[in-house]
């Protein structure tokens, strides 16, 4: 069983920076993909940007050039550095990890969600 653990999230105004961080614990063998996904009230969730072990990157428009997506391997962390915020990016962020456990099973998991509010 793998838990990821979102921490980073709150109140920030318009133009400012938040650093989300996810750390993934539990029966880790290897996280082959993670990254951030973001649900707008209202709205579907939909993919931030990813990030590989082999540190392939991918954004969705809208944050290009604004978010950084990083990761740290030894600790089995993804992070998310977002810049000039604007309040559309007010949305509950998900982390998500996909790849295998050391008892063989896939990993498929989401972590519970941090809120994110930019205000005008």
């Amino acid at each position: 069983h793998v838990q990821l653990v979102e921490s980073g999230g709150g109140l920030v105004q318009v133009g400012g920076s938040l650093r989300l961080s996810c750390a993934a614990s539990g029966d880790v063998f290897e996280l082959n993909i993670m990254g951030w996904y973001r649900q707008a009230p209202g709205k579907q969730r939909e993919l931030v940007a990813t990030i590989t072990d082999g540190s392939y990157l991918r954004y969705t428009d809208s944050v290009k050039g604004r978010f950084t997506i990083s990761r740290d391997n030894a600790m089995n962390t993804v992070y998310l550095q977002m810049s000039s915020l604007k309040p559309e990016d007010t949305a509950v962020y998900y982390c998500h990890a996909g790849g295998s456990s050391v008892s063989g099973f896939l990993v498929d998991a989401w972590g519970q969600g941090t809120l994110v509010i930019v205000s005008s």
